[in-house]
């Protein structure tokens, strides 16, 4: 009995569980479906989740697009989840004092080590602008960066407060990333995808697809009932329930052919001067096989 209890722990996945709440409905769901209790969760920010995954600390988790694509040969993705965005996404944003195409020489603060939102910032500016400002990073404070700088790059939680609350109050314009891509290129963006180590799956294939139906049935349930979500988490947040759930209804949490398109077309354009190839092979989790 105590070495099958052994064992079980020892296999329990350990799976990461990022910090933003643009992950809260995929995690929502994981008690109500009873799920919650199988898994070992880590929570952290998205860059430290990716690194643990990479390491070897993690099994499964979500790993932010530019450090999958520069390591997919050690990892594998899952289908059909992922966090992004197929016009607008709220959360990833470029605030300035002046329009952006002024910015050339400029210094652009970046409030995140995210490698992806920063190099899509910095592909949209270049192409579409045709302006190199100077970046440095600092912490996501608004109104200091503001000081110290012409413009911006917020994710995640600080640019949700930047461009709904603090933007706004300065008089700031506030720039979609996710609208930005969207226009230019007429396709959805993926910022994070969920992926199993490759040598994981090989030793628990059957792990993998658990976890994998865990966060889809998660997922599922936490978008059928997202206004009870949103109402959960605005007693904690500084955001209303109401504005809560316009966000999560804005993301797009699939993985599916138009997202694997973005993901190509991202790495395309990227690749050679981020440390992947241009055409980099995205492996998909296979279905599973009946016995």
């Amino acid at each position: 009995m105590d070495n099958a209890t052994n064992d079980h722990q020892r296999s329990r996945p350990r799976v990461g569980h990022i910090q933003f709440l643009n992950c809260l409905p995929l995690y929502w769901g994981l008690a109500r479906t009873g799920t919650l209790l199988d898994l070992e969760l880590t929570k952290d920010t998205p860059e430290k989740l990716s690194e643990r995954l990479v390491r070897g600390d993690l099994d499964v988790g979500p790993i932010t697009l530019v450090e999958y694509l520069r390591n997919a040969e050690d990892l594998v993705a899952l289908p059909d989840i992922a966090v992004g965005c197929d016009g607008p996404v709220m959360s990833c944003v470029i605030v300035s004092q002046r329009p952006l195409r002024e910015l050339d020489g400029a210094r652009v603060a970046l409030g995140s080590t995210s490698r992806t939102s920063v190099r899509l910032a910095q592909l949209l500016l270049a192409e579409q602008y045709g302006v190199k400002p100077d970046y440095y990073t600092c912490p996501p404070d608004l109104g200091v960066m503001m000081q110290e700088a012409e413009a911006a790059v917020l994710i995640g939680d600080a640019a949700l407060r930047a461009s709904l609350h603090d933007a706004p109050r300065l008089g700031l314009q506030v720039h979609d990333l996710g609208l930005m891509w969207k226009e230019w290129t007429g396709l959805p963006f993926v910022f994070a995808v969920w992926a199993a180590r490759k040598d994981f799956l090989a030793r628990e294939p059957e792990t993998v697809h658990e976890v994998h139906q865990a966060f889809l049935a998660s997922r599922d349930l936490s978008l059928e009932e997202v206004a009870k979500v949103a109402e959960q988490a605005a007693r904690w947040e500084t955001f209303d329930a109401e504005l809560l759930e316009r966000y999560f209804r804005t993301l797009d949490f699939r993985f599916g052919p138009e997202q694997l398109a973005g993901v190509r077309e991202f790495a395309r354009r990227t690749g050679p001067t981020t440390g992947f190839p241009a055409d980099v092979r995205v492996e998909l989790l296979p279905p599973k096989t009946l016995r």
